[in-house]
């Protein structure tokens, strides 16, 4: 029980440090931004505003002050639990960010379980019969994947499936007009569905490749050779004794990829206009909305830190023999 809540505290603290880490980089790449806050939000605005009112919404900003000063003051309503008003939104920041990721989470968490069962699974396949014809092509479809950018990937679809072949919308996450209240759970599904796909097969390539080569050094050991001379077969073998010995990279990277994820659903929701997280992060960037720019850094990195953690817990599940660290 010591040992458990020492490591907890282990934990605690190096998140702390993350935190405080992402804190600092992101509020110096907006010190060093060359977009102007205020210029930003007066937009075409500014041409009818005099340098006296541009002075007092700088002040009232606090933007006009050196910027140790303002890490300070920002780092102080953070820890009265303040994140500060969102200048895009005209609203509370904490408020934007908990309506914005519930839009995303359905998109996310589609997205990785798609892509962590899919790659999952083709490794395996793949890596049941080496240089077979399905390790041949899965493996070029990996590779094919790997290197296609997000947002290629995303226009390309967007045209095919909702432009030419009308199958799904061609933006949002439900009809112009409609609130999300009244949106059935048909339609959000089909609103979600194109995204969705789209973004799980970002995640693919590298589970895929990691499980395959997992799968390829179970199926090259003696463990392999003992149960092929008992009789059985490599579709057994690989079921019944390389999966569960592909589990832990497998989630090691599912979980990993959290970061990554988030960083496609930018693209992603950016091409469908889909109205999540990432759609917020895009315009709090082009419009310099430091406060909420700084509190999407911090979500992200408890998001991706609580991912990795929960990968730990799962761990033990997967392999008793990790549960003797926590004794």
């Amino acid at each position: 029980m010591t040992c458990l809540i020492a490591a907890l505290g282990r934990r605690l603290l190096r998140l702390i440090a993350v935190l405080g880490i992402v804190a600092l980089a992101a509020f110096g790449l907006m010190q060093a931004s060359p977009v102007d806050p205020v210029d930003a939000y007066l937009g075409p605005q500014l041409a009818q505003v005099s340098p006296e009112q541009r002075a007092l919404i700088a002040e009232r900003w606090g933007v006009d002050q050196p910027a140790v000063q303002q890490f300070r003051l920002w780092l102080g309503n953070l820890m009265r639990g303040e994140l500060g008003w969102s200048r895009v939104y005209n609203a509370p920041v904490g408020e934007v960010i908990g309506s914005r990721f519930l839009a995303s989470l359905p998109l996310l968490a589609s997205a990785w379980l798609g892509a962590t069962l899919f790659g999952f699974i083709l490794g395996v396949v793949a890596g049941t019969r080496e240089d077979g014809w399905a390790d041949r092509w899965i493996r070029r479809y990996a590779y094919t994947l790997a290197s296609t950018p997000t947002f290629w990937l995303a226009i390309l679809a967007l045209l095919l499936f909702s432009v030419t072949l009308g199958w799904t919308p061609v933006c949002c996450a439900g009809p112009a007009g409609v609130t999300r209240d009244e949106l059935g759970l048909a339609t959000r599904l089909h609103h979600l569905l194109l995204p969705a796909l789209t973004l799980s097969l970002l995640g693919v390539a590298q589970i895929t490749l990691h499980t395959r080569a997992r799968m390829l050094e179970l199926m090259r050991s003696e463990i392999a050779l003992h149960a092929f001379a008992q009789g059985a077969s490599r579709r057994e073998v690989a079921w019944r004794h390389g999966a569960r010995h592909a589990c832990l990279p497998a989630l090691t990277l599912a979980f990993a990829s959290l970061g990554e994820l988030f960083g496609g659903a930018i693209l992603v929701e950016q091409v469908f206009a889909y109205p999540g997280l990432g759609r917020a992060t895009v315009e709090a960037g082009l419009r310099s909305d430091v406060p909420l720019l700084l509190a999407i850094a911090l979500f992200t990195a408890l998001f991706v830190s609580l991912g990795n953690a929960l990968a730990d817990g799962l761990y033990r599940l997967v392999d008793p023999r990790l549960r003797e660290v926590y004794q």
